[in-house]
């Protein structure tokens, strides 16, 4: 497989995407063909792609580029660009959400994309949080709100849809025919905000909660209203936020529905780096503060704690959580890993450098230090193990950071596995009550399974741009 991107803008995250899947592959659908990713919307300084010599000599590919370029001069409002692999939905503006003071950072309208379930799947909703870091000060909002984690102005208008969000039984069986949206990420504190700054200069929204409640408020008349099942899920930031609305959530849908959560990559926990400092317990209380979150969070977990924006890690709101869920995450997460556990200052020698662009490179004391962040994760999990009957987890010893939304780890030939369960399958025994599924992984390195998923850039990434890029880029 080769793959290149070519960036267009430094501030714009917007590329290229050419994936050339050899002859060899495993799966008869991914083979022979080539795809191209257009983005559908961005800067003006955009500039013109000149393909390479094996995508003009393919003719096949030449067919699939002039047909993407057909599509556009005229305007298509086709929900699919296909390409044997790739389903491409089209963005929806929540025209409506202004009345509710509904705004992303740069007061610009929250987003979705719907994809419409078919057949016996008609009736039933998966609802995908985006993830992409946090802003915690005016500073980097005010930076975020010139991107597109801060603004649909610049968002591509087009996103695909893969692993958990396929259309294709033989890579998303449980949830392919379902209705699948996708809510954008734009307010930069997991959909939980709701504040507001103006120095009368500079103007910021600190309004997730009412992007969320805007974007449920909009879908209810398209049929989630009337669901049968539901699923709650999001990666990374937008895993976080699974956390934070599933209850509220369920509270949306008929009562006889069945309605469940699940949280990829979000269950953050609330530890020590390796400079024995709080880290991510300072960062996530100043962006309680600076947003106006802490209303927002779980009642019953605030009352029950000194410091209520504590409830913004999952591990103690988790408790007080009513409505079945599911946690995947990776023991050695790697954004924990390196913005957690080892963030930059902690570092300021570089000790840790090759430990984190390669495990294998990890001296016998910094797998120690690995080590026991799994053990605190695990243990963190323990009593919901435990004691949650109608609750599912699947923790995997791979360094990875989001794993449902791309196809490769979440359901294909040499997917990971846990005690040879698959992600997909993991998650499709625990909604359906086929089979109780609690899965932990053995330390590293003994799984041999993984899609050990790494960055090779090691900065700015607690506010979501090396992961955002980097995920985007692996779809």
């Amino acid at each position: 497989m080769v793959s290149l991107f070519l960036p267009l803008s430094s501030s714009f995250v917007s590329f290229f995407y050419l994936r050339l899947i050899p002859s060899s592959s495993p799966s008869p659908k991914l083979a022979s063909f080539c795809s191209l990713e257009l983005p559908l919307a961005g800067p003006s300084n955009a500039v013109p792609f000149n393909p390479p010599s094996a995508l003009r000599m393919n003719p096949y590919a030449i067919r699939v580029l002039a047909t993407l370029i057909t599509l556009l001069a005229a305007g298509s409002s086709a929900q699919r660009v296909f390409s044997d692999e790739r389903l491409v939905v089209n963005m929806t503006i929540v025209r409506n959400a202004s009345t509710i003071g509904a705004y992303c950072l740069d007061g610009s309208l929250p987003a979705y994309h719907l994809h419409r379930g078919f057949g016996a799947g008609a009736d039933n909703w998966l609802l995908q949080f985006e993830g992409g870091g946090w802003c915690n000060d005016i500073g980097s909002c005010l930076e975020r709100a010139e991107t597109r984690r801060g603004s649909t102005r610049y968002m591509t208008r087009f996103e695909v849809f893969s692993g958990i969000l396929s259309d294709n039984a033989s890579l998303n069986p449980d949830f392919y025919n379902w209705n699948r949206v996708k809510l954008r990420y734009c307010d930069g504190a997991s959909f939980a905000g709701d504040a507001e700054f103006d120095n009368g200069t500079s103007l910021l929204y600190f309004r997730g909660q009412r992007i969320w409640q805007a974007i449920i408020l909009d879908l209810v008349p398209k049929g989630l209203r009337q669901a049968h099942k539901a699923l709650l899920s999001g990666c990374s930031a937008g895993g976080l936020a699974s956390f934070l609305h599933c209850d509220d959530f369920a509270a949306y849908l008929p009562s006889n529905a069945s309605v469940k959560c699940l949280s990829d990559a979000g269950f953050f926990l609330d530890e020590r780096d390796v400079a024995l400092n709080h880290t991510m317990r300072a960062f996530y209380k100043d962006l309680v503060s600076l947003q106006g979150i802490e209303k927002n969070l779980n009642q019953n977990c605030t009352s029950s704690l000194l410091y209520p924006n504590l409830c913004f890690f999952p591990q103690y709101t988790l408790k007080f959580i009513t409505t079945p869920f599911f946690i995947l995450n990776s023991a050695y997460d790697v954004f924990q890993f390196h913005h957690s556990l080892v963030p930059p200052p902690a570092d300021s020698k570089g000790h840790w450098i090759r430990c984190k662009l390669d495990p294998a490179a990890c001296s016998p004391e910094q797998i120690q230090v690995l080590q026991g962040l799994r053990n605190d994760m695990i243990e963190a999990l323990r009593p919901f193990r435990l004691y949650s009957r109608r609750g599912g987890v699947f923790v995997n010893s791979c360094f990875a950071h989001c794993q449902s939304e791309l196809q490769d780890t979440w359901f294909a030939v040499d997917s990971p596995r846990v005690n040879n369960k698959t992600i997909a399958e993991a998650v499709g025994d625990w909604y359906f009550s086929r089979k109780v599924t609690k899965e932990i992984d053995c330390p590293y390195p003994c799984d041999k399974t993984c899609h050990d998923l790494i960055p090779l850039s090691q900065t700015e990434g607690i506010t979501g741009r090396v992961f955002d890029s980097f995920l985007a880029q692996r779809r």
